[in-house]
């Protein structure tokens, strides 16, 4: 199957990819602060840089794009039709390499939480930052 877009345009759309302050983790983040949780961002001395993370009180969140990190079950994680072989070995890459790095994070008791694009759309939101908000702050 032949892509509708040039070559140059593809590049060019690829490459406003950002894996760092997206949309969906800004989200995230202000609600986070507004309600008193404080975190450091990407910290690289830790296994997969989450998003956001807390030394002292151990938790790290991801916040993950459905399409790269293959949500299952999800209608935003579509298999591309074209170099399908390519994406589905770089997005398999992506997920083997998050469940070594919570794996590591979890060997190190670390409390790990993982929010998805989907789960931020405007239906889910409020649901999903209360869950958060209220694992983060238990007291397990």
């Amino acid at each position: 199957m032949v892509d509708r877009i040039s070559e140059e345009r593809r590049s060019w759309n690829m490459s406003r990819i950002r894996s760092k302050n997206t949309k969906p983790e800004m989200i995230v983040r202000k609600m986070l602060h507004k309600n008193g949780i404080r975190y450091r961002l990407h910290v690289k001395d830790l296994p997969g840089k989450p998003d956001l993370s807390n030394k002292k009180k151990k938790f790290a969140v991801f916040v993950n794009g459905c399409f790269w990190h293959r949500h299952k079950g999800c209608k935003d994680f579509v298999v591309p039709k074209t170099r399908t072989e390519w994406w589905i070995e770089k997005i398999n890459k992506n997920v083997e390499r998050d469940k070594n790095n919570i794996k590591k994070l979890k060997n190190r008791k670390w409390k790990i939480f993982v929010v998805w694009e989907c789960e931020l759309k405007t239906e889910k939101m409020e649901h999903t930052l209360f869950n958060l908000y209220e694992k983060i702050t238990c007291q397990n």
